[in-house]
């Protein structure tokens, strides 16, 4: 090895500007090579570009594609180590440079950095050999090259060659995978005569037989415990933590008590304190201010906290304390066999505590054809609850079928009509059993005088039986609805109307008139008096003497068989009130209206239906201590009217006979809700056709379709008369009347499909909407209007129906029935039962405020249909007026373009300096 050369000073300084030279290795080291590829021979190097310039083996100039290695002189290469020593760039090769055997190394270009550097160089003279041998072709295969294109595609079968070893094999062994354990080798044996004998399995106790039974148990095998080689560990510096519990010394209770006497003055000492001078000041001084206090406290209450009472009214609204519905009652009917729904919900307008429901079996149409037959013989009820007995209820009204719909009469409660799914009217007088629902006690007697008393304050009577009352009259089945009726309404008293829907006067002074609509797409309204006013005479005589009647028929009394049949009487059954006898199985429909859809055959199918008045809501309801003072008394009235006088529904003949006097400007336009999700606007009154000459329903005035679904609830604000509230499918839309351009309000969808709803009766910004998941969405619009303020969960079943009614000015109910048949009574709470301070008026500003949003968007949607028509207008125009012009026109106006077109080309010559401003451009010279 030879001597280390010693570095010059101008060697150190060459050193320190060369910083960045790579990898300066001691002597010591051995030099890197490729062994771990296979190729021992090769020594990656990095030569820099005077290393480069000295050995004329710059990149890109001497080494090329074609020539990528060149043959340098061991010589050279150790001249370089001798003059630049550590700094050389051949020095982390210095030992195989020195050791090769030859005169000249192989030094290949490495332009791809395969082995990692810009050059390596080949240490044996095999590689050098071997690697020299590799690039040259075979004179025959460079044959070709010299003859014409046609010889360049003659196939030429590849050459076998020698395997030249790269290393490889190294890496094939390293890679394969050796059994490096010793097999362990099992012999199992059997005897010979055993071969192909008969095998027969039984039962055995294993524990029962000696060596029948082997347990192998697990033991540790220390031919093949593994030792870890490596594992992963986290450390976390924590202050140690130490649990430690203390228990107090539990000691046995024991009940002590003390005596004690207070320290009182002596003789002495009282006379003293008494004749002391401290002690009159002290009592002339206070006594002033005792007397005033005194006198402050009998006069106002001191604990009276008046920051409460100042914001009590703002407490009230929006108080998140008290805003659930609190379970109050529930009623169920455990005596029903078949399982049923409640389908309808309604208060008694005049007892406190009584609530109606109707009940219908829990039916497909599919199922009810299926069992039809068993369904005859199970009774279809309305059943009265009272809140004072909530497992029997107080009556049971009998039906021909199930009842969908029914309401009370408003002039008398005792009154009541209902609709059955099979498209028939049924009335029921419950006058003769007043008494037993009312249930009226003063003392110990019984008393007839018009005192309200709540029903849930009187203890019930075990002894009273259910009682069922049978219908008084039900309507013609041929002449009547098709199909099941949705909606039922009474007609307020102060109008009639006749046959083609023209209004009159009210003649008998009660409600008198019913409309109901139905499934089989039409609205009919009836009326409950007799076409004649002799057709009764006879009946009430005869019901009133031997609980017979008389049936004498006027216009058929020539014919021979009316004769036969004068004589006859009708059997009335003695439970049955003959109030409605003239109208049973032979009521027929004064009016009948259709939908019709425009120009199809096709009608629409109405649901639900809401008039402009509804009596129950305007005459009973009230919002305040003034309503309800004037509802006790309206309730008084009717108790000694009815008291003192005749029942006006025992004499309906009566007014008959008085002419009809037409009411001018009665809107008789009303809202329909339909199966299809439409929201109606119409006219009950028929006008002629001009065609036929008969008198046909009046086109709707107006349809929206805003629903997803059947509409389910079409009902009027009882704050505001035009405000309608609609709910159908999975969203709800508010309307105001006369308003044609759209809702109020329309929400989006709810999550859950709406099935019920209800205005609240004493705040105008609140409705109560149940959902087909139990839940009921309480809507606070002075809170909320995009979404409903609170969701409570009243059952785990569908809601078919909500009804609120109150009781006094401090306490509110609602009724909410179920799919499953069950009534839930529950309190609403002081917030939403209390109107805030103005909050009608509020509501009614949010409503106008709506109205002028929808009159603006309606003009907006003119203007920009007029835009819209001027923009077509305008294009139309352009498109006419290019066809219009004459040729002198259009060749002037080619000219001008071409004349724009040439100062543009002269103008870019002349920034480019190609030509002046002032010279012509080339297509002018040509010209």
């Amino acid at each position: 090895m030879a001597p280390k050369a010693q570095k010059s000073p101008n060697d150190q300084k060459k050193g320190k500007k060369k910083a960045k030279q790579p990898l300066l290795v001691a002597e010591e080291e051995e030099p890197m090579n490729m062994e771990s590829m296979g190729h021992p021979e090769i020594y990656p190097l990095v030569l820099t570009t005077k290393t480069q310039e000295i050995f004329n083996c710059r990149a890109d100039e001497d080494f090329t594609d074609e020539q990528t290695y060149k043959l340098i002189k061991k010589e050279d290469i150790l001249a370089d180590l001798l003059n630049r020593a550590a700094v050389s760039d051949f020095h982390p090769v210095k030992k195989i440079v020195r050791e090769y055997p030859g005169d000249e190394l192989l030094l290949v270009y490495d332009k791809d950095f395969k082995y990692g550097l810009n050059f390596y160089l080949i240490g044996t003279e095999e590689g050098k050999e071997n690697f020299l041998k590799t690039p040259e072709v075979p004179e025959e295969q460079e044959e070709p090259k010299e003859h014409g294109p046609e010889d360049t595609h003659v196939y030429k079968p590849p050459v076998s060659k020698p395997w030249v070893s790269l290393g490889s094999e190294k890496e094939i062994e390293e890679e394969s995978v050796k059994e490096s354990k010793r097999r362990v080798t099992y012999m199992i044996s059997r005897k010979r005569s055993q071969f192909g004998a008969p095998v027969a399995f039984r039962d055995q106790n294993a524990s029962s037989v000696k060596d029948a039974y082997i347990e192998c148990a697990s033991y540790v095998d220390k031919n093949y415990t593994l030792t870890q080689a490596e594992k992963d560990i986290g450390l976390q510096v924590i202050p140690e933590v130490k649990g430690t519990s203390t228990q107090t010394r539990w000691a046995f209770p024991r009940n002590a008590t003390t005596q004690y006497y207070p320290r009182e003055f002596s003789e002495e000492e009282k006379e003293s304190l008494e004749q002391s001078k401290s002690l009159v000041d002290f009592l002339n001084n206070v006594s002033t201010s005792v007397e005033i206090a005194l006198q402050q406290n009998e006069i106002m209450n001191t604990f009276i906290n008046d920051w409460k009472n100042l914001a009590e009214e703002e407490s009230t609204f929006g108080d998140k304390s008290d805003t659930h519905l609190k379970e109050y009652q529930s009623f169920t009917d455990l005596h029903s066999t078949m399982e049923k729904m409640i389908t309808c919900v309604s208060w008694h307008p005049t007892i406190y505590g009584l609530i109606v429901v109707s009940v219908a079996v829990r039916l497909s149409y599919e199922e009810r054809v299926h069992f039809s037959g068993k369904l005859l013989l199970q009774p279809s009820l309305i059943l009265f609850w009272s809140f004072s007995d909530p497992i029997h209820p107080q009556l049971m009204l009998e039906s021909p079928d199930d009842i969908f719909c029914f309401e009370f009469c408003p002039s008398d409660p005792n009154i009541i009509a209902g609709g059955c799914i099979n498209g028939q009217v049924v009335l029921w007088d419950i006058t003769a059993h007043a008494d037993r629902i009312e249930n009226i006690k003063t003392g110990g007697s019984r008393s007839k005088k018009a005192t309200l008393k709540p029903m849930f304050l009187l203890e019930p009577d075990s002894n009273k039986e259910a009682m069922y009352i049978r219908h008084c009259a039900v309507s013609s089945i041929e002449n009547g609805h098709r199909k099941v009726i949705t909606d039922i309404h009474w007609l307020p008293d102060s109008f009639e109307i006749n046959r083609m829907g023209s209004v009159f006067e009210n003649r008998s002074g009660i409600n008198c008139q019913l409309v109901t609509c139905s499934a089989d797409c039409t609205i009919c309204f009836w009326d409950i008096r007799p076409l004649k006013p002799t057709s009764t005479a006879a009946t009430n005589a005869a019901a009133t003497t031997t609980a017979t009647a008389t049936t004498n028929n006027n216009t058929n009394s020539q014919q021979p068989v009316a004769e036969k049949k004068k004589e006859e009487t009708i059997e009335i059954p003695f439970d049955v009130p003959s109030t409605f006898l003239h109208l049973d199985l032979s009521w027929k429909p004064l009016s009948r209206i259709k939908l019709s859809k425009g120009e199809t055959s096709l009608d629409h199918c109405p649901t639900k239906l809401s008039l402009g008045e509804d009596p129950l809501l305007c005459r009973i309801q009230g919002t305040s201590s003034i309503h309800v003072l004037q509802k006790d008394k309206m309730l008084n009235q009717i108790r000694a009217l009815k008291a003192a006088e005749i029942n006006p529904y025992h004499n309906l003949e009566a007014g008959l006979a008085n002419m009809l006097k037409p009411i001018d400007d009665f809107c008789t336009k009303f809202f329909v809700g339909t199966e299809e999700g439409e929201v109606i606007y119409t006219d009950w009154k028929m006008e002629r056709d001009s065609e036929t000459g008969r008198f046909m329903p009046k086109k709707p005035v107006n349809l929206y379709t805003v629903h997803d679904g059947a509409v389910h609830t079409v009902q009027r604000s009882p704050f505001y008369n035009d405000i309608i509230l609609t709910i159908g499918g999975w969203n709800v839309a508010i309307w105001k009347e006369e308003v044609m351009t759209g809702p109020l309000l329309q929400t989006c969808c709810a999550p859950k499909r709406y099935t019920a709803g209800h205005w609240s009766l004493t705040r105008p910004g609140v409705f109560y909407i149940g959902r087909e998941d139990g839940y009921v969405d309480i809507w606070d619009l002075l809170e909320k209007t995009h979404e409903p303020a609170q969701s409570q969960n009243i059952c785990i079943t569908m809601i078919t129906y909500i009804k609120p009614w109150t009781f006094s000015t401090k306490q509110q109910f609602i009724a909410i029935a179920d799919y499953y048949g069950t009534l839930h009574i529950l309190e609403i709470p002081w917030t939403l039962s209390h109107p805030s301070f103005n909050e009608v008026s509020s509501v009614n500003y949010y409503f106008e405020r709506e109205v002028r949003h929808l009159e603006y968007v309606q003009q907006r949607k003119l203007i920009r249909d007029q835009e819209k028509k001027e923009m077509a207008l305008e294009l139309v125009k352009k498109k006419t007026k290019i066809y219009s012009k004459s040729k002198e026109h259009l060749e002037a106006e080619l000219k001008l373009e071409y004349e724009s077109y040439v100062e543009l080309e002269k103008a870019v010559l002349f920034s480019l300096g190609l030509g002046k401003a002032s010279e012509k451009g080339p297509y002018m010279e040509m010209i």
